[in-house]
């Protein structure tokens, strides 16, 4: 392997990955479905900087973070690697934007489970997976 062969497969992980996600009992399809960048991805680097940036602003006098500061954090983060989804609500689309997908995100943590898995899922980057 080379230098340039993983500069290309990081390049590739910007461009994300489709998946279902299924319902967290029955293993079911859900009907909702996510793109994510990959974890080697300049998408991913930049949200890792931007929740390190977050977390600096949210640290009281002592360098402190709350939970909640944390955990609202967390879910910005996750929700900077989603390059797009397909869900609805009330039959109509949700529109695609970065605060959309933090209330989706919000709905429940099995769906922040599987975003978050898949989204450091190195296998489903291969070429012929992607």
């Amino acid at each position: 392997m080379e230098l340039n062969d993983i500069l290309a497969g990081n390049i590739d992980q910007d461009r994300g990955v489709w998946f279902d996600i299924v319902d967290p009992v029955a293993g079911t399809p859900t009907g909702i479905r996510f793109r994510v960048a990959g974890p080697d991805s300049e998408t991913q680097r930049k949200a890792r900087l931007a929740l390190a940036d977050e977390l600096a602003e949210l640290a009281d006098e002592n360098g402190i973070v709350s939970a909640e500061g944390r955990e609202k954090a967390r879910i910005n983060s996750l929700a900077r690697c989603v390059l797009g989804f397909e869900i609805k609500e009330a039959g109509e689309p949700i529109p695609f934007n970065h605060s959309n997908v933090v209330r989706v995100l919000k709905a429940g943590t099995w769906l922040q489970s599987q975003v978050d898995s898949a989204a450091g899922d190195r296998s489903l980057f291969r070429g012929d997976a992607a």
